[in-house]
């Protein structure tokens, strides 16, 4: 696999972008010296004002904004078609969007909860990923795909049922991903699962961490996952607390399992005052 030290040179493209992480990655990129980022939301307005605000940094970053809808298949294959044409096939994908519903199961509305949840959060990386991912192969450079998925996909959570469903969907995929381009020899494109903890950006407003699992900034993810993805790193779990958990959930029985979730790390009540954005 070949080694990434920085974006410099290289074409971003972030969904997202218009707010909390999204944003962190698009400056980041911007400063890093990317040729060009390629900023992806369905916030078009704010999205524009970003992209204005980035292109008057000092450096050769050049800065593209589209409205898109992840959720919409037919949005994302327009907007990949514009951006080959406009700009050029990114080396860099970070799938970022991504929203939440904190219910139990049978109070989701079908259309507005549980089909734009795994529309967004599972199918939208895919469709994304398998617009850009031919030009990647045939680049044959160093090239990135950061699948930001959740430590939900791991290990279950009361509220979270459709939110941690559309999150294993994206590990089982990214990680399959990863597999299939180092059997077919296209290692120079390497792939990064990132499964964390809650992260206080406002999408999860109300939620407390599980003890020995603080909520995360903001900041210190996007500076771990970036280190992460320049090294073509597999799977990201966030914070260490993740992977004790993913072990022991492993190896004890379940319904032991369950009684020390929930009453030694107080992980199946985290979600109790959760309000969102």
């Amino acid at each position: 696999m070949a080694t990434k030290r920085t974006v410099a040179h290289a074409r971003v493209l972030i969904t997202g972008a218009a707010s909390g992480m999204g944003l962190l990655y698009a400056e980041r990129a911007v400063a890093e010296g990317a040729l060009d980022v390629i900023l992806w939301d369905r916030n078009g307005e704010k999205l524009e004002t970003i992209a204005a605000r980035l292109n008057a940094e000092p450096g050769r970053s050049r800065v593209h904004s589209y409205q898109v809808d992840i959720g919409d298949p037919t949005s994302i294959a327009e907007n990949a078609e514009r951006v080959l044409a406009e700009v050029g096939g990114p080396d860099v994908l970070i799938n970022n969007a991504g929203i939440v519903r904190g219910k139990y199961f049978w109070e989701h509305d079908i259309d507005s909860d549980i089909i734009e949840t795994m529309r967004i959060n599972a199918l939208g990386p895919m469709l994304v990923t398998r617009a850009f991912l031919p030009r990647m192969i045939a680049g044959n450079r160093p090239a990135r795909i950061v699948n930001i998925a959740s430590a939900a996909g791991m290990i279950s959570n009361p509220r979270m049922s459709v939110y941690a469903s559309s999150k294993w969907a994206v590990i089982g995929w990214s990680d399959s991903l990863r597999l299939e381009l180092v059997q077919q020899g296209h290692r120079h494109v390497a792939v990064t699962t990132v499964a964390p903890s809650y992260i206080s950006t406002g999408m999860f407003a109300g939620a407390r961490g599980p003890v020995l699992t603080p909520i995360m900034t903001p900041e210190y993810v996007v500076d771990r996952v970036w280190t992460s993805m320049l090294a073509g790193k597999p799977l990201l779990l966030m914070p260490w607390s993740v992977h004790i958990a993913k072990v022991t959930k492993g190896l004890l029985p379940t319904a032991i399992w369950d009684q020390m979730a929930d009453r030694v790390f107080h992980l199946y009540t985290t979600m109790e005052k959760f309000t969102g954005r």
